[in-house]
């Protein structure tokens, strides 16, 4: 390699680096503009969360086949981009190949078990692609789900005609630099046939050597350099998902789905109406009920939105949004990332301060029609496949719309009144609470008498 290519290489790389330092910070600085939440708990426990879902890609394999693509994709994405230290090197250092001589024959293997994982991710992102393009899956049509119109759509697909582009790359470059070792062209060590590519060498044959090696080394940058714009992508993208995953589901909750989390304040006036305590304690009354906009959640709200796969099961599986309702949990998620960037754009143009826009979370991106539309029913927590919890936000922003703005529909304003006045949520009195049992066991002794 010239030594023009070894500064071309080192500039990319510098701004590579440059921009991902950059584009991370503003996604830290926007996570943890969420309220502070202590999950350290039960380190063992977490851990052996994260390997199983996040590493093992357990909840995926609930389907069999979806399961296996995706994990395809995942591990060999992943361990194919080993393969990238070694390009690094080879272009900061003006060497090719540099790990062939110490590691010798093992490398030839090496190589070739790579190749073999970048034609399996190959095969699942075409499969994947003919899913959403040809089969149209209908969890990700924008037709029946509005959050997936535009970009979204795009996105999808875009990402996966990158990495088929990517695995073509490093093929054809494995294939031409194998046949210039048969040529026995300078600077091009010996490493025999690799498993794959030696199968596109006869699209080589009859090739000069100084077309091959212009080949070969468009190849090898296109390789390099869209592995760059990828990592780049990748923070602007759902598949953000990749990183987020583990620290997303090491973090997430460990109490049982049904649970919800009582706010303090609420809990002690409950205690001191059922004489539980006679007095206020030292809980202070907070500023706001709820959430209206994110800085009202948690910091892990805001990663489980970062960390959205935007994959739909969760959606899928909403008992509100398959009866029509405009809830979908997975625009939850979404429309709390969309105001999550909207707020890192705004810090970004303001030296890192976020300066206030007149907007929140509340209102100008999720609807009150969809939060008043939530069963509670955990469906959406149960399917997510790296641990979100939507229904987490969207009991916080319907807290705030009841509580804060005592804004509520008539039905559940006579079940507060009635809980309010009856602790309970119909519309009798505590002594008579029970009447309907016995009114049930007077008529089961009629039916036997008559029976007899």
């Amino acid at each position: 390699m010239s030594i023009i290519q070894q500064i071309l290489f080192i500039a990319a790389l510098g701004v590579v680096a440059w921009l991902m330092y950059r584009r991370i910070g503003i996604i830290g600085k926007t996570i943890r503009l969420g309220k502070e939440e202590i999950r350290t708990d039960q380190p063992a426990k977490r851990l052996s969360i994260m390997m199983r879902v996040a590493f093992g890609q357990k909840k995926m394999f609930d389907r069999p086949l979806i399961g296996i693509l995706h994990f395809a994709v995942y591990a060999g994405f992943i361990l194919i981009n080993i393969e990238i230290l070694e390009i690094i090197l080879d272009g900061m250092l003006g060497t090719h190949r540099l790990f062939v001589a110490p590691l010798g024959s093992f490398y030839r293997f090496l190589i070739g078990f790579f190749e073999l994982l970048a034609l399996g991710v190959l095969i699942a992102c075409s499969i994947f692609l003919i899913r959403r393009s040809v089969l149209k899956v209908e969890r990700f049509q924008p037709v029946r789900h509005r959050e997936m119109n535009g970009w979204p759509q795009l996105d999808g697909k875009l990402i996966l005609v990158f990495e088929i582009v990517l695995m073509i790359a490093i093929l054809c470059m494995n294939a031409a630099d194998s046949a210039l070792q048969d040529l026995g062209s300078a600077h091009y060590p010996a490493t025999g046939d690799l498993l794959v590519s030696q199968w596109l060498k006869p699209i080589f044959t009859g090739w000069s050597e100084s077309t091959l090696i212009v080949f070969e080394r468009l190849a090898w940058w296109a390789h390099i350099l869209g592995i760059f714009a990828f990592a780049i992508y990748l923070t602007y993208s759902k598949h953000l998902h990749i990183a987020l995953a583990f620290p997303n589901t090491y973090f997430s909750r460990l109490e049982p789905k049904g649970e919800m989390k009582n706010m303090p304040e609420i809990t002690q006036e409950v205690k001191i109406m059922l004489g539980l305590e006679t007095q206020a304690g030292d809980t202070a009354v907070p500023e706001r009920f709820g959430a209206k906009d994110v800085a009202d959640l948690s910091w892990k709200n805001l990663m489980d939105a970062y960390s959205c796969t935007e994959c739909g099961r969760c959606t899928a599986a909403c008992p509100a949004n398959i009866t029509g309702k405009k809830l979908s949990p997975r625009k939850i998620m979404m429309d709390t990332r969309d105001r999550l960037e909207d707020m890192g754009r705004n810090m970004l143009a303001n030296k890192g301060e976020f300066v206030p826009d007149n907007k929140s979370l509340l209102g100008d991106y999720i609807l009150e029609e969809e939060i008043l539309a939530c069963t509670t029913c955990n469906a959406c927590v149960q399917e997510c496949p790296v641990l979100i919890n939507p229904l987490d936000i969207i009991l916080q922003l319907r807290r705030h719309k009841v509580m804060d703005e005592a804004h509520a529909p008539g039905s559940w304003n006579m079940m507060f009144q009635n809980l309010d006045t009856n602790q309970a949520p119909w519309k009798f009195s505590a002594s008579d609470r029970f009447n309907w049992a016995a009114a049930l066991a007077d008529s089961g002794t009629q039916e036997n008498q008559t029976e007899s």
